[in-house]
């Protein structure tokens, strides 16, 4: 094979994949238009975060699928390096989770006389409506089919995406699926948090579960940590508001706070 059928040129002189094209700029950068006539300075501020917060929710499904499906094929003889790749992934997804809570900072930076500016322009579009943010709701555990009832708007092909979450597997099928292949008893919740002080009190027999449910832990305690900060910030912007979508704004927001992905977990540290 002649040397220069080897070579392989980069960049525009190569006319091959660019920085632009691989990451599809032209595309990205003219996906931010404004509502507000005349155009309010903060709207791109307040579009902007909001699809950075999208795409980095796309990340999130991303990870935590992976994770789902290396638990549910999780076999008792692999258990160990699946569960380090879950951890791994989980890990991952912590660290974004932190960045969606500070994402939250540069959004305080646009005060509530410039969000009034163009806030009438949304409604009736709300963030309610964010269908991957329930999606990873559900796939992380806190199944609820009733927020089918409540949304407005989505498409055939969203509705579809919300039920395939809803009848799929969650993390925590994983999870339990993991203590059953352990040889632990995972049949109710009362046997599951049995078999969880087992696992408690002999961290070094099963430090890989014991590890995991810290993890999925922290994933759940993240969220809520989000959930917290997203609700002080809407209150600080718009008060006791309604929102663009209907709700009753920060006070449905707050209704949200004690949600838990992983309730046994939580009621583990009871049980010690």
């Amino acid at each position: 094979m002649d040397a220069s059928e080897n070579f392989v040129s980069f960049g525009e002189e190569g006319a091959l994949l660019t920085y632009g094209s691989y990451l599809r700029l032209p595309q990205l950068l003219d996906a931010q238009h404004l509502e507000s006539d005349p155009p309010a300075h903060d709207e791109l501020l307040f579009i902007t975060i909001h699809q950075v917060y999208e795409l980095w929710f796309q990340q999130l499904l991303h990870e935590a699928q992976t994770a789902r499906d290396a638990l549910v094929g999780t076999v008792a003889d692999s258990g160990g390096r699946d569960l380090w790749f879950v951890r791994h992934l989980l890990t991952r997804m912590h660290v974004i989770e932190r960045v969606l809570v500070q994402q939250v900072d540069v959004l305080e930076t646009m005060t509530p006389q410039d969000f009034l500016e163009f806030r009438q322009r949304l409604a009736p579009a709300s963030g309610f409506q964010s269908v991957q943010f329930r999606e990873l709701e559900f796939l992380s555990g806190a199944k609820d089919p009733r927020y089918l009832e409540r949304f407005k708007g989505i498409t055939a092909a969203e509705k579809d995406r919300l039920d395939r979450r809803l009848a799929e597997p969650s993390l925590w099928d994983g999870f339990v699926h993991v203590l059953g292949e352990a040889g632990l008893e995972a049949s109710s919740d009362a046997a599951i948090t049995a078999s969880l002080r087992t696992v408690a009190h002999d961290r070094s027999s099963y430090a890989d579960l014991w590890g995991l449910a810290e993890a999925l832990l922290q994933h759940d305690e993240l969220a809520a940590a989000w959930r917290a900060r997203h609700v002080v910030m809407v209150e600080r912007m718009i008060g006791a508001k309604t929102g663009t979508g209907g709700s009753t704004g920060a006070e449905y927001l707050r209704s949200r706070l004690s949600m838990k992905f992983y309730p046994l977990l939580w009621e583990l540290r009871s049980a010690l």
